[in-house]
């Protein structure tokens, strides 16, 4: 089996991932909060990130459900997997971390917090790069992979 830099399934990535999460959840949380919003602009910010939140814990949960027993914490696929392309990978390649970073950018929303703001763009490069791993493994492993990719967006539904 061929070992990458980030372990021969991307173990790595997950513990990055795993790490990096709670410390971007615990700045947002603990930064000082700074020059407060204007009223007008803070209570818009956190409507907004009320609704994305919801949005975002949808696409999560719609991902990990489609996916069932291909799940796995790896980038990796599964030997024994199969592509899914149906339900929330009809919308985008990636819904789990799309979940993720709508997340954190809804967290930073409604704490009015542009730690959590910065967060979220944060979390779009790490998921961006490991996403890039992962899809070479899918690519090598599937061979409709690449028009699937060619149809669907990768992390931001509709938009990338």
């Amino acid at each position: 089996m061929r070992r990458t830099a980030f372990g021969s399934r991307g173990e790595w990535w997950v513990v990055a991932q795993f790490t990096l999460l709670p410390i971007l959840l615990a700045a947002t949380w603990l930064a000082p909060i700074g020059k407060p919003w204007p009223s007008a602009l803070s209570w818009i910010a956190r409507a907004l990130g009320a609704v994305i939140a919801i949005g975002a814990a949808g696409l999560f949960a719609w991902g990990v459900t489609a996916l069932g027993r291909n799940l796995t914490p790896n980038p990796k696929p599964l030997d024994d997997g199969h592509l899914v392309r149906t339900g929330a990978y009809a919308v985008v390649r990636h819904p789990i971390y799309a979940g993720v970073i709508l997340g954190m950018l809804a967290i930073g929303l409604f704490l009015n917090s542009v730690v959590g703001l910065l967060s979220s763009v944060v979390l779009f490069i790490f998921f961006d790069l490991k996403s890039r791993r992962e899809e070479r493994w899918l690519r090598e492993k599937y061979p409709e992979y690449a028009d699937y990719c060619r149809r669907t967006r990768k992390l931001i539904p509709f938009i990338y």
